[in-house]
């Protein structure tokens, strides 16, 4: 049956699990899911609760993108997207966290949403939201990822891990709503995430992503 990833393109958990999976050197079929539509008939036998990503490996079957790249670690184990390190194994797990609960409700939840998922929905983007965002909330973030990526390639122990993806994630739905890190008061978050986003895993789906917004939206 081979692997499947279930879920819809702009989604940053979806295209997280997308990038694992192409990183692990595997053959997947995505199988989009719109969550705003009506799910396949058998799609709770994957995601209980009718998220997404779903995820099916032969006979397994899962869902929650935290979930689907453990997975992915113990079944396919090279090349490593988690350290060895106990410690840095943590790390890796705190910044994997910092971008899917800290990350997400901003650039991916506040920019994009406004910006790109009202308007394809037909209803008028808030401002005054994407404003707030910007202004107040995403700084304080981005001061911390500031620190902490200093000058390094990537956020954990010296290698690309599957924090870097979570993070990273979440400034392709930036970048879909028009907004980008700015490189003149975060310098090395802005070198960090291009960097990360220049991996051919990431760009090739960032390249179609951006193409379909352009289309629908201008």
């Amino acid at each position: 049956m081979g692997i499947k990833v279930f879920g819809a393109a702009l989604s940053p958990f979806v295209r997280k699990v997308r990038v694992a999976v192409k990183e692990k050197n595997l053959d997947y079929e995505h199988v989009h899911v719109d969550p705003f539509k009506k799910r396949p008939d058998d799609y709770d036998e994957l995601s209980p609760f009718g998220r997404i990503p779903a995820f099916q490996d032969g006979e397994h079957k899962m869902a929650d993108s935290g979930v689907i790249c453990t997975y992915l670690e113990g079944k396919y184990p090279e090349p490593a997207l988690y350290p060895t390190d106990p410690y840095e194994k943590a790390q890796c797990l705190w910044f994997e966290k910092f971008g899917d609960y800290e990350l997400a409700p901003l650039a991916t939840f506040g920019v994009f949403r406004n910006r790109v998922v009202m308007r394809l929905m037909g209803n008028n983007c808030d401002e005054d939201k994407v404003n707030e965002v910007l202004d107040s909330k995403l700084p304080p973030l981005l001061d911390y990822l500031e620190a902490q990526i200093g000058d390094n390639e990537f956020i954990v122990g010296g290698q690309f891990t599957v924090a870097d993806i979570a993070i990273a994630t979440h400034f392709v739905n930036m970048s879909l709503g028009g907004e980008t890190i700015d490189a003149s008061r975060w310098p090395k978050s802005a070198k960090y995430v291009d960097g990360i986003l220049a991996r051919p895993t990431f760009a090739k789906l960032s390249e179609a992503e951006h193409g379909f917004v352009k289309k629908y939206l201008g």
